[in-house]
């Protein structure tokens, strides 16, 4: 697939990549489904002219959705790809929650995505001008990740139980802050633009790497509570990726 030039065309190619995973019942289809519900959001947003430059977030919100686009396809074909979305692909198969397969690609797209995006965006502008956008999309991705949170119930019918741990801290390895993961990407954001093309690699390579280990605890938390508790939820859970996704489309 060609690279889309607009959201419309991410929307599409997205909706191509959930269908396939219907079909064959792949769980990277688990991901692909919830960013497919925010980036319609962000159009949707871009549509009713609330940013302060709609057209400069709608040219981002594209290298954005590109990076994902562009490590799906490459990874399809077994080429090289960032190590945090190898280790999210590869892992597709793991015996792990619903919600695990999901925040280990949130994890890749938000963590080192969002800040590559953004440091490319305005590349050769101030950065500064881009931050109320960048942090309004913060509010609409709120309102987002609690309509799947409630949905997810449908399909994950024991995923209450995280709460129950949730107040010890030693059980918040798989606690994934939409919010918090999108204020590290806009200080690593600052890091790469403030960066020049040599130095730039490296450092999105030392990003990578840092977000790789992050998925490794999501996928495998340290605390053996919180392991069962993953292992007990997954035991209740819908398995198949129609059945998954159809049930998270419902109103």
């Amino acid at each position: 697939m060609s690279n889309p030039t607009s959201i419309q065309e991410v929307l599409d190619q997205l909706d191509i990549i959930i269908e396939n995973s219907v079909t064959v019942n792949d769980r990277l289809g688990l991901f692909a489904f919830v960013y497919r519900r925010t980036t319609a959001e962000i159009l949707k947003e871009i549509q009713l002219k609330s940013f302060e430059d709609n057209e400069r977030m709608a040219r981002m919100d594209v290298i954005f959705a590109n990076l994902y686009l562009d490590a799906y396809n490459k990874y399809q074909n077994n080429m090289r790809i960032p190590k945090s979305w190898e280790f999210a692909f590869v892992n597709k198969n793991k015996p792990l929650t619903i919600l695990q397969h999901i925040i280990m690609g949130m994890n890749a797209h938000i963590n080192l995505d969002l800040a590559v995006a953004t440091s490319s965006a305005m590349h050769g502008k101030k950065l500064v001008d881009i931050e109320n956008d960048f942090n309004k999309v913060n509010d609409i991705l709120f309102n987002i990740v609690n309509e799947i949170q409630d949905r997810l119930g449908r399909v994950s019918r024991l995923m209450f139980l995280l709460d129950l741990i949730g107040k010890n801290s030693d059980e918040k390895a798989i606690d994934f802050s939409m919010r918090k993961a999108r204020e590290q990407a806009w200080n690593n954001a600052n890091l790469l633009w403030a960066l020049g093309d040599n130095q730039k690699d490296d450092a999105i390579k030392g990003i990578d790497l840092i977000v790789r280990k992050l998925s490794e605890r999501i996928s495998s938390p340290k605390s053996r509570l919180l392991r069962f508790i993953l292992k007990t939820i997954r035991k209740f859970e819908d398995h198949d990726v129609a059945t998954i996704i159809s049930k998270l489309r419902e109103e």
